[in-house]
């Protein structure tokens, strides 16, 4: 049930009255207030994922700090998770564009603008924050080359230089922007914000395991991502064309000789230890891609060992999911995140043409999990999920390690933010 409290809350129209009036009282309480810009969308549990991560990663290294999150795209159910978990948190929603709007009144309030984890390449908020003097930073930004190269890419670099900081998720939109002589005052390697979740729903993952006969650590999970439409009827308009309307033929035999690499694996993985395959969404829009391209053209023997889900799922019962699994794979990164930060195995079979967040396991250490996908037949993937398989307390340690040091990593950044703003 959502009390007034959660709707006062949660409401860009009701938040722009006394209660969010008195965020810009912070300097007379001492209390320093940190705007987080996130939540980007809510069929893709990696888009959830980066919000409840950043914001555990802000409490346990920033407490002293009042949050606020400006909502891009929630919903009920998402809103409601992330009250249970910061009770303390307030969020608003709408457009920074909105004169005088619930928005801007926060952005002015605030003593720092924070925008979080993503591909996003909006300077929106980096002028508006250059106008009324505003410090802001990025977190665990990645960047295509054409946000500072092209047109208008020198007046991109100059805004990106008014940054108190900017910490990028790989190091190669780290020497992207090294190398066009972006220089704010740290320039620094600093992780997506989802390895921070700690969101859990044990009962709807227990409940979903019992539904499909899935056993603790005897299963993997899987998911492509394929060369389809974000949603139905809308075209990608960004020049990558990474979810294009209408796939071409090469797009297609992309998407088809991809799946055939992960049929092979399961066949491998099922004959070997007799465990089941779990085709788990992180995207929704895949869920009937990846029916279609792995689950439909399995072999009948397969696939009573292969679970296709028939209903998305929300960033908590996936994280508490993902804790159960033995390894968990996926040609998207934010699934793999999820699973290190509950201490399970994966391997990221990526493709770079989707961005360059891809190589943010090779910099946390974890190179030999994240196999190019059209460079590594089944038998290599196979091979490297055996070896995990094999030494299972091993690869477990090395889920630790990698995790500490992007604990270690987020800690720093947080220092640096608590000196910007004088917490």
């Amino acid at each position: 049930m959502h009390t007034r409290r959660h709707f006062l809350r949660t409401s860009g129209l009701a938040l722009g009255s006394p209660a969010l009036s008195a965020l810009a009282q912070t300097s007379a309480n001492k209390q320093k207030t940190v705007l987080l810009q996130c939540g980007w969308a809510t069929k893709n549990i990696g888009d959830i994922g980066h919000t409840p991560g950043t914001l555990r990663f802000l409490e346990q290294y920033l407490p002293e700090a009042r949050v606020v999150l400006w909502a891009m795209n929630t919903n009920e159910e998402v809103d409601a998770m992330l009250m249970k978990r910061f009770p303390k948190l307030v969020i608003v929603k709408g457009a920074l564009s909105k004169e005088g709007g619930a928005v801007q009144e926060a952005v002015n309030g605030c003593d720092f603008f924070l925008r979080g984890p993503g591909m996003g390449q909006s300077t929106d908020f980096m002028i508006y924050c250059q106008k009324i003097g505003k410090p802001w930073g990025l977190q665990g930004q990645s960047y295509f080359p054409d946000m500072v190269t092209g047109k208008d890419g020198e007046k991109r670099i100059a805004l990106l230089n008014s940054a108190a900081y900017i910490y990028c998720r790989d190091s190669k939109t780290l020497k992207l922007l090294q190398d066009v002589g972006v220089k704010p005052p740290v320039l620094e390697f600093g992780p997506d914000g989802c390895f921070g979740i700690d969101v859990r729903d044990d009962a709807k993952a227990l409940a979903r395991m019992k539904k499909h006969g899935l056993e603790e650590k005897k299963f993997i999970t899987i998911q492509l991502r394929t060369h389809s439409p974000s949603s139905p009827g809308m075209d990608d308009k960004r020049p990558q064309k990474l979810n294009p309307l209408h796939p071409t033929p090469e797009n297609i035999a992309d998407d088809t000789r991809r799946a055939k690499v992960y049929q092979d694996l399961i066949a491998m993985w099922v004959k070997e230890t007799g465990f089941k395959v779990v085709i788990a969404p992180e995207v929704n829009k895949e869920m009937e891609y990846n029916k279609k391209f792995i689950y439909d053209t399995l072999p009948d023997d397969l696939k009573p060992y292969v679970v296709n889900f028939d209903e998305f799922w929300n960033v908590d019962e996936a994280c508490s999911f993902y804790a159960r699994a033995h390894t968990v794979i996926c040609h998207e990164p934010h699934t793999p995140i999820m699973a290190l930060a509950m201490g399970t195995p994966m391997m990221h079979t990526f493709s770079e043409f989707h961005s360059p967040k891809c190589w943010m396991f090779k910099d946390i250490g974890l190179e030999e999990w994240a196999p190019e996908f059209d460079a590594t037949p089944a038998t290599k993937m196979f091979e490297i999920l055996m070896g995990i398989h094999k030494d299972y307390a091993a690869a477990q340690a090395k889920v630790k390690k990698a995790m500490a040091f992007v604990e270690e990593r987020a800690a720093a950044q947080m220092k640096v933010l608590k000196g910007v703003i004088g917490a």
